[in-house]
């Protein structure tokens, strides 16, 4: 079979691929084209003919299918907008991370959060600090910085989720699918050396075993001095899956994936005014190359993942599986690193700066004064915490007609079990040792140096244990010749414990524990017309909940607070050309946070007194607009942005809430020249939003410029050669009210792909 064509094929007797086989293989070009063998009911191969659609996964950008909705469900059958990121564009765009991969996506902006840690939002809503991003389907923790290595593909859900996932933002999920064995394909050496030192090398082994059994290896390793934006680089990666009894009534997998990294890290730098007069919206950068860094030279992220997966899939027939997965995973994270901050003397009884101890010569920093003498502090923040998590879920999918209807039934229940512990530094007094950072000079970028942080002595501060419980259902009905309605419900059951251990000067230790018990319902309903195997328009509203205890924390404040509740609208259309070979998805939508959680600042106590709300619209293409050009574009525009009900001194009511850019999205396009040459050249952009708590200003929107060139030596080797950021734009890309983390510099890469 020729990949990228449409013709017509027979399969006689295909033993090695009996029902399913290429439906959970791993690769979306494989599920493009296998999907519509036939078998009957008793799960013998048939005689079939069938059309190919376009190629996917490695082939293409475009998707047809996808797993975040638990099976594998036809993109047109999700009255939800969902974007699907494939291999070849992880590929294309040197995508390294997952949050590269998802800048890729619109909508998409990120908070330089107080523990360093990347806060994902989506729609303005919060995706990794309430667990919205998975792996495989399942629930996956937000402490670490991922790789993108192991992927066959990334997909990004907007709107409520938590009917398919339990608890959740409002703003959507993330799922991350590996790579799965498969029993075709080849190996993959990428081999790819660049700017600041970067060496990276990629391993893709697929090894038959048996006539229906495979083992898949994936494997990384990454180096560099610098990734652009102030960080050192060094990782290490693994993923090995064994899948036996590929295709045949039970079939079964095993896998193991681990993640080592021991990155440096830029935590965040200042922002700064004009003038000492500048009102406060004319805060912006510093005017400082993206790679400078001025943290210390002991400074570190370094952190592990280990997850063990087995999953089991009993096919009862044709149309009807049940998919168990049960995995354990133990994180760690060991963060040594601190905000830099402009040198400002203290103010004295007239408001007026005046030197101090720490800053003996500085008035007030702003760019008429800045000069390579101006002075940084270096600050001291730590997070050092490990999470031990067990999951495990049941899914199961059938289609089936009763009452004269055709239903596609989608019901599983799921349990898990989440303990995380957390440390902090013994200060002097508590017998600790605080090493002392030096400040440094804007004109001294990595001046090396270096304080001993072996030397701080640790205590646990708190620990949390979670478990909980849930169950759903959720069913796709074509009441009439082209409509098809779908409702789901959802149970949950969650309980946590909170324990805090407070350490006085006198090494007097005293402890305060909390509880957190909730039990929800979500909702999801949706109308889907379907007037032609090309054309898809759907409307759906769902609900979602976030607790308290969502970031493994909780305290005398919030432990009682019920979870927030959020609604979301969409009105959307799925849209495929006559050669299915390009699709466009537009959407509509209102997302709706009903009930907020705010700090009274009269009494300090955590209500459900807030509301806030989004609106706008979005769309994706993706796809050959002729069989040389491929275009892949995703763009988000959300004019309505406010918060309707808030408190003073935070995000006040009114205003538009932190991290909502007016404009956002991707574009990339690729052009075969001939048969050895393709070029392609892309951008990505983000409007304008507000830091946390800074609803005075906004930062500025910005717009960066990829190209690629990648010459075919023949059908096992390929070179390609990429400039991303090509003008070296300075921006800020992870925002906080006092920090921002800039965006990557120009980084230019060449890289070799081997197949054997």
């Amino acid at each position: 079979m020729v990949k990228g064509c449409s013709a017509t094929k027979s399969i006689v007797n295909p033993q090695l691929l009996p029902i399913g086989a290429m439906l959970l293989a791993g690769s979306m070009s494989a599920l493009a084209q296998e999907t519509t063998t036939a078998y009957d009911k008793t799960l013998k191969p048939v005689v079939v003919k069938e059309k190919a659609e376009a190629p996917e996964g490695r082939d293409s950008v475009r998707a047809t299918q996808t797993t975040i909705g638990k099976g594998v469900q036809q993109l047109r059958d999700i009255p939800q907008s969902v974007t699907v990121v494939t291999e070849r564009l992880i590929d294309e765009r040197n995508l390294d991370t997952v949050k590269e991969a998802l800048k890729v996506t619109a909508g998409i902006s990120f908070q330089a959060a107080e523990g360093g840690e990347e806060d994902i939002k989506l729609r303005g809503f919060s995706l990794a600090s309430t667990g919205d991003i998975f792996v495989d389907g399942m629930r996956d923790p937000a402490f670490y910085e991922r790789d993108t290595f192991s992927l066959d593909r990334m997909e990004v859900m907007r709107g409520s989720a938590s009917m398919l996932f339990g608890r959740g933002s409002t703003g959507g999920a993330v799922n991350l699918v590996n790579k799965a064995p498969t029993l075709f394909g080849d190996n993959q050496v990428d081999v790819t050396v660049g700017s600041h030192n970067h060496r990276r090398v990629v391993g893709d082994f697929n090894i038959q075993t048996a006539d229906d059994a495979a083992l898949r290896i994936n494997t990384m390793v990454t180096e560099a001095d610098n990734n652009g934006a102030g960080s050192s680089l060094d990782k290490k990666g693994i993923s090995a899956t064994y899948r036996w009894n590929i295709g045949e009534k039970d079939e079964f997998s095993a896998s193991l994936y681990h993640l080592d990294n021991n990155n440096g890290m830029n935590y965040g730098m200042p922002w700064i005014r004009p003038t000492a007069s500048s009102p406060t919206s004319a805060t912006t950068t510093l005017p400082l190359d993206p790679t400078a860094y001025y943290g210390m030279a002991s400074d570190y992220n370094a952190g592990t993942a280990t997850t063990g997966t087995f999953t089991h899939t009993h096919r009862f027939d044709a149309d009807s599986t049940l998919k168990t997965q049960i995995r354990k995973g133990e994180y760690t994270r060991d963060q040594r690193a601190g905000t830099v901050r402009l040198c400002q003397g203290s103010t004295n009884q007239a408001g007026v700066y005046a030197p101090n101890a720490a800053c003996p010569t500085v008035t007030n920093a702003n760019l008429s004064n800045f000069s390579n003498a101006t002075v940084l502090t270096r600050g001291t923040q730590l997070k050092i915490q490990d999470m031990d998590t067990l999951y495990a879920q049941s899914d199961y999918q059938t289609k089936f007609q009763a009452w004269g209807l055709q239903h596609e039934l989608l019901t599983g229940v799921d349990v898990a079990r989440e303990t995380k512990t957390v440390y902090g530094a013994r200060s002097a007094t508590q017998g600790g040792v605080v090493p002392t950072k030096p400040a440094t000079t804007v004109g001294a970028p990595n001046d090396g140096a270096w304080v001993n942080e072996s030397s701080r002595v640790l205590r646990t501060t708190s620990d949390y244990t979670s478990s909980g419980w849930g169950a759903y259902m959720q069913d796709l009905v074509e009441v009439a010749p082209h409509w098809k309605v779908l409702a789901g419900l959802r149970f949950d059951h969650l309980s946590g414990d909170y324990t805090s251990y407070n350490l006085s000067n006198s090494n007097v230790a005293s402890q305060a524990s909390y509880q957190m018990k909730v039990s929800e319902l979500s909702k999801r309903v949706g109308v889907l017309y379907q007037p032609n195997d090309l054309h898809s328009y759907h409307f759906s509203a769902a609900t979602s909940f976030n607790t308290s205890g969502d970031a493994y924390s909780l305290g005398a404040t919030n432990a009682n607070i019920p979870p927030e509740q959020s609604v979301n609208i969409e009105l959307g259309a799925k849209l495929d050309t006559e050669d299915q070979r390009f699709t466009t998805r537009v959407a509509v939508f209102r997302s709706t946070k009903l009930h907020e959680r705010n700090t009274d600042p009269l009494v300090d106590l955590v209500t459900l007194s807030g509301k806030r709300h989004v609106a706008g619209a979005e769309i994706d293409i993706a796809g050959r607009l002729t069989p040389q050009w491929e275009i892949y574009a995703s763009y988000m525009w959300m004019p309505v942005a406010k918060i309707d009900v808030g408190v003073a001194g935070s995000e006040g009511e009114g205003t538009r809430p932190s991290n909502t850019p007016y404009h956002s999205g991707s574009f990339w396009n690729t052009y075969q020249l001939n048969a050895q040459w393709r070029v392609g050249a892309g951008i990505n952009f983000r409007g304008r939003q507000t830091p946390i708590r800074n609803p005075g200003w906004e930062v500025p929107s910005w717009v960066t410029a990829d190209v690629m060139a990648e010459y075919k030596m023949n059908e096992k080797v390929t070179f390609k050669a990429s400039v991303s950021n090509i003008t070296n734009k300075l921006y800020a890309d992870q925002l906080y009210s006092g920090h921002y983390i800039p965006g990557a510099g120009r980084l230019v890469q060449v890289t070799g792909s081997f197949k054997f």
